[in-house]
């Protein structure tokens, strides 16, 4: 059984080098795909454990794991929501935890312009709600009016509900359990434009100067480790009279 982690953000493949040197854990297509390659065919057990992110990465995900060749079983750990939601309905089989909890909501972006540019991007949010509709759809056997109204709602779902809704099929370790309400909502921490640009600058500058590093390193090595072998040589000596 091949394993395949989709933890953290979901992010773009481009992207997904900033957050790693930030240290925020994230996920991108290109990762999971390397996964999916590994695995070979063999039976895929895909964990979930994500707050969403990039709504074109997180089709890009759904997409690779619904061609994959071999079984598919994702299994919700912890929370799938917004993009992280719909790679969930990518399994043959789609399993969730009694504790876990799953998340679906309408896209959303920014915009600027006039009342025009506005309405425009109105159009493509509306668009692209009914298009990753389309997951839920396929999955549960909804019609789009009744998974777009949930989206409109920003609609979370405890395991029992989201077996109910057909959105999963299988509760982990008891199937007549509940799970109790979180305190609190988590929110994805997407990184802005302007900061991505800054350090993937800051990256390559790192880059054309790592060679010099190591030699830097080496000689700053020398100093304590010389110290270290006249102290040994001279405990050495003291030992000896």
């Amino acid at each position: 059984m091949a394993k395949v982690s989709i933890k953290g953000v979901i992010v773009s493949n481009d992207e997904y080098e900033i957050y790693d040197w930030f240290g925020i854990e994230a996920v991108c297509p290109n990762k999971v795909m390397e996964q999916i390659e590994a695995a070979n065919g063999e039976p895929l057990e895909v964990d979930i454990n994500s707050g969403g992110g990039d709504v074109c990465a997180g089709s890009e995900i759904y997409t690779a794991l619904k061609e994959y060749r071999g079984d598919v079983t994702t299994r919700i750990v912890g929370l799938a929501a917004s993009a992280a939601s719909v790679a969930a309905m990518a399994g043959k089989k789609v399993v969730i935890s009694p504790t876990a909890q799953m998340m679906i909501h309408n896209v959303w972006s920014w915009s600027r312009g006039d009342y025009r540019d506005h309405r425009h991007e109105s159009g493509v949010l509306e668009n692209c709600n009914k298009s990753i509709a389309n997951a839920y759809i396929l999955k549960s056997g909804m019609q789009q009016d009744e998974v777009l109204a949930l989206m409109d709602e920003e609609t979370w779902f405890t395991a029992q509900q989201a077996l109910e809704k057909g959105l999963v099929d299988e509760i982990m370790f008891e199937d007549n359990s509940t799970p109790k309400l979180v305190a609190s909502v988590y929110h994805t921490p997407m990184l802005p434009n302007s900061v991505i640009d800054k350090v993937r600058n800051e990256l390559i500058k790192n880059r054309q100067s790592k060679n010099e590093q190591p030699q830097e390193t080496e000689r700053s090595a020398k100093v304590p480790l010389s110290l270290l072998q006249k102290k040994l040589s001279l405990q050495g000596r003291m030992m000896n009279r």
